[in-house]
């Protein structure tokens, strides 16, 4: 089959092409530069090249493939706009997806986030929908759940679409800028390995090469409208992340007061994410898809020598 891929340099993507091409398939990757495209060729990708504002051409490529699988984000936007500018820019091409693939049963499976069922108290689940945003949740995950529903909603039109939602932290050799990196900094900026309160709050992560798994298994038998968990490790305390980062920095683990000036003294933009909790089940994706993690998770993870290389050894 011949699939479309954008973001096919990210953390996750650079795992997905290599996959994709391993089952079998034909991959044509979007490229922005020179460089991606030396990446991409060598991953052994065909190259296209454009970028994320070229609507017609986005169009253009997915009209030409079996399917997309789209895990590419406007980046550049984050440091101005925040999480919503880039959902907001993200939509119009999910709806340029949906015009070329309308009508045609081809698959459709982009990224979304563990975050987007919202705090219900309980492990989220893939039946669990994306609930809406709005100014609440600005700087939290749900600021994404525009894109999931738009994915979701083209199901409707004759797209066998899906959202694959990603744990809040994809591990790997080839992390760059994730939470875990971003956690790993804020702890050697403050001196101290901190976690919201008392720290119960849960998080979950995935080694990056298996989330790659799911897309493709999503791309290639997933069901239209459904959502899918990539997620390994599914209910990890933020204090025993704060202990294990703290533990190989050598540096204190503290509880930061979880209030209004203490956690967004501390995290900064983090803050919002930092004290929410994401308990969540991976059950039905391994039921419907087949998928088994199959990498180190989380906490053997940090111990690659790529996180912490100074302490290997």
């Amino acid at each position: 089959m011949r699939v479309f891929v954008t973001g096919g340099t990210g953390h996750t993507g650079s795992h997905l092409v290599p996959e994709l091409i391993a089952a079998g398939h034909e991959v044509t990757a979007l490229a922005r530069s020179d460089r991606a495209a030396a990446t991409l060729s060598a991953l052994g990708a065909t190259v296209r090249r454009g970028d994320l504002e070229d609507l017609d051409g986005l169009k253009e490529a997915a009209a030409d493939s079996d399917g997309v699988i789209h895990v590419a984000h406007r980046q550049d936007l984050l440091p101005t706009g925040g999480i919503a500018a880039v959902a907001a820019a993200e939509v119009p091409i999910m709806l340029a997806y949906g015009e070329a693939l309308a009508g045609t049963g081809k698959p459709l499976v982009a990224a979304g986030s563990i975050g987007s069922p919202g705090n219900l108290g309980r492990p989220a689940t893939e039946r669990d929908p994306a609930l809406p945003g709005g100014e609440e949740h600005a700087g939290t995950l749900r600021a994404r759940n525009v894109v999931e529903t738009t994915v979701i909603g083209l199901a409707e039109h004759g797209v066998r679409s899906s959202i694959v939602r990603i744990a809040n932290i994809a591990h790997s050799t080839t992390d760059q800028a994730g939470f875990l990196r971003r956690l790993i900094a804020l702890a050697k900026e403050k001196g101290v390995a901190g976690y919201p309160g008392d720290g119960t709050n849960q998080w979950n992560a995935v080694h990056a090469r298996d989330a790659a798994t799911v897309f493709r298994l999503a791309w290639e038998k997933g069901p239209a409208g459904s959502y899918w968990h990539a997620v390994a490790d599914g209910a990890i305390p933020f204090r025993d992340i704060a202990e294990a980062i703290g533990g190989r920095l050598g540096l204190p683990v503290v509880s930061i007061p979880d209030d209004v000036l203490m956690v967004p003294g501390h995290f900064g933009f983090l803050a919002n994410i930092v004290t929410q909790s994401y308990p969540a089940s991976n059950l039905i994706t391994r039921e419907t898809l087949g998928w088994e993690p199959a990498q180190p998770g989380l906490l053997a993870g940090l111990d690659n020598g790529h996180y912490f290389p100074a302490s290997r050894g």
